[in-house]
């Protein structure tokens, strides 16, 4: 007779699922090690983890079950009920290490044992936390909050660094805009200063070579051509 039943059918009845569970991944593995094509492979352990999740499941409602029932228990049946979860854990541990060396034989890592888990982290904590003291408990919860604050330092950093750079970014452009600006009024003050120096060239060879040709305008600066020549002395 199972030990289980005189303790609580219901218990005895997860006790049996999850021994049912155990041989199919013990069987499961077993094949695994047959199969050579890693797509195979790959979706093979995808159904294993998910009996393991399971397994993981089933193992919470015996703990709960069995605390449950400890009041009205004597203390050697809740030692044999504690020993068998601890029990459970372990070999649930050892088919935990196993898929995960799979995993990585496969370069298959994105695999996790627990829903929104981080890969490796639901492995390594797949020892339930009933099973962990209080010290325990309260030292993962500030290594978890530690390990988030840094994640928040770190995002902080990196948007004060982007906003930095965009501010630089901005001065630099708005400098090289302003330097654009005045090149081209320079550009038009010399164009405007060749055009003018052009036309007064102009002026100066028509009077060069007509400077008794009325029609031809002064030349502002420069003093009209001399009409009649005249001689200073004599040479009488």
């Amino acid at each position: 007779m199972d030990p289980f039943s005189a303790v609580s059918e219901e218990l005895a009845e997860i006790h049996g699922e999850i021994s049912d569970i155990f041989r199919a991944l013990s069987n499961g593995f077993q094949k695994l090690e047959k199969v050579k094509d890693s797509n195979r492979q790959s979706r093979q352990l995808e159904e294993l983890t998910e009996k393991m999740r399971e397994c993981k499941r089933l193992i919470k409602e015996f703990d709960r079950k069995a605390k449950d029932l400890e009041s009205r228990n004597d203390p050697d049946t809740n030692k044999m009920l504690n020993e068998k979860k601890q029990s459970m854990i372990k070999e649930l541990n050892s088919y935990v290490a196993l898929k995960k060396q799979y995993a990585s034989n496969l370069e298959n890592k994105r695999i996790d044992l627990f829903d929104g888990g981080t890969e490796g982290y639901g492995e390594d904590n797949v020892l339930l936390a009933s099973t962990m003291t209080n010290q325990q408990l309260v030292d993962s919860g500030n290594r978890m909050m530690d390990e988030t604050d840094q994640a928040i330092e770190r995002s902080k950093k990196t948007v004060q660094d982007t906003v930095n750079v965009g501010t630089e970014t901005a001065a630099a452009l708005k400098a090289q805009t302003e330097q654009m600006s005045r090149v081209v009024n320079e550009l038009d003050s010399i164009h405007f200063s060749i055009k003018k120096a052009s036309q007064l060239v102009k002026e100066l060879g028509r009077q060069l070579v007509n400077p008794n040709n009325k029609d031809i305008r002064d030349i502002p600066g420069l003093a009209p051509p001399a009409m009649t020549r005249k001689l200073l002395w004599s040479a009488s």
